[in-house]
């Protein structure tokens, strides 16, 4: 099991715990159970950015809607799974995906989820057969309210991003990625709770430029970057079903202190038409936070520089349809 092997260096030396070795080891556990979603280039000028090629992974098409399943799969294949199941305290994805990998394993799934979750992301974790129980109005409220059950039932815990296992599975889509496209020199992953960034970053290990992509009103990781270690940040905006945790992980902050090259920040009109350019241009629906990574390149936030092959990461899809008007 991760835990008994590695939970003992956690704290200490995590960025050298979560490795490629171990990355590459979870993704042969898991690859029955995930898609190897696509990588595919797109001219630039596509989108009025100039001379380039951009390198899109979709991860919207992984199974259950978004990258979350890997992290899912990787807990319920790894970790010793109780009687009483699993639990899982989740803005909208993560409860998906923990409630598709549990039915696919046959394990009882209680998902907490609080009021600003998307009706489109709760009706998909009762879809495929988990308890939802919706507990507040923020993923905070659903994260203490799932930890009060999972001490009265003994229910396993499977934590969103900061979790050893749940940033090995997301590292996984580095190494797809990597294998996919070998020559990016930046990737641009969208930050929440910082579990995808952190699992990418340490498979890269320093290889590229990663670049974290917050809304301006959830800005974990950039709070973090500031204070010096993770802080409360503020938790609204668009994608505050998937961006806004509150804090970033404590077992992500120094794997993203060691690897993530910067931050930048991005606000809800530049997701807004980062949605629906990624529509018109390449009839992608991706929810908000899918298509955060994409809103900052188009608002300017980060510029490709000459002759650099940037990569964006389209994290999710969970969302009901949107009329672009065309």
């Amino acid at each position: 099991m991760f835990a008994d092997r590695y939970g003992e260096f956690m704290v200490i030396t995590l960025d050298k715990v979560i490795s490629r070795d171990q990355i590459s080891e979870v993704e042969q556990k898991i690859r029955p159970y995930i898609r190897r979603t696509p990588a595919i280039n797109v001219d630039a000028a596509d989108f009025s950015l100039g001379p380039a090629l951009l390198s899109f992974k979709l991860e919207l098409l992984q199974h259950s809607g978004s990258f979350k399943v890997r992290g899912a799969f990787t807990n319920l294949l790894t970790r010793q799974i109780p009687h009483a199941g699993v639990v899982a305290a989740t803005g909208g994805n993560h409860g998906v995906a923990v409630a598709y990998a549990a039915r696919r394993l046959g394990v009882p799934a209680r998902i907490f989820v609080p009021g600003i979750s998307s009706p489109a992301k709760m009706e998909r974790i009762r879809g495929y057969g988990a308890d939802l129980v919706v507990a507040g109005e923020r993923y905070a409220d659903a994260l203490g309210a799932s930890e009060l059950w999972a001490a009265e039932s003994g229910a396993l815990p499977i934590h969103a991003f900061d979790q050893t296992e749940t940033l090995l599975g997301q590292g996984t889509v580095g190494l797809e990625l990597e294998d996919q496209t070998p020559d990016l020199d930046t990737l641009l992953v969208a930050v929440g709770g910082g579990g995808l960034i952190g699992g990418i970053a340490a498979w890269y290990a320093g290889n590229i430029n990663i670049i974290g992509v917050e809304p301006e009103l959830s800005p974990t990781l950039s709070k973090a970057f500031e204070a010096g270690h993770p802080v409360d940040a503020e938790a609204d905006g668009i994608a505050a079903d998937s961006l806004a945790p509150r804090r970033i992980g404590e077992l992500v902050f120094p794997i993203a202190r060691k690897y993530v090259r910067e931050v930048v920040l991005v606000t809800d009109d530049a997701i807004r038409k980062a949605q629906e350019t990624l529509w018109k241009v390449m009839r992608i629906v991706a929810e908000p936070g899918g298509a955060a990574a994409m809103a900052a390149l188009l608002s300017g936030r980060y510029q490709i520089r000459p002759r650099e092959r940037v990569g964006i990461l389209i994290s999710g899809g969970n969302t009901v349809a949107v009329d672009f008007n065309s």
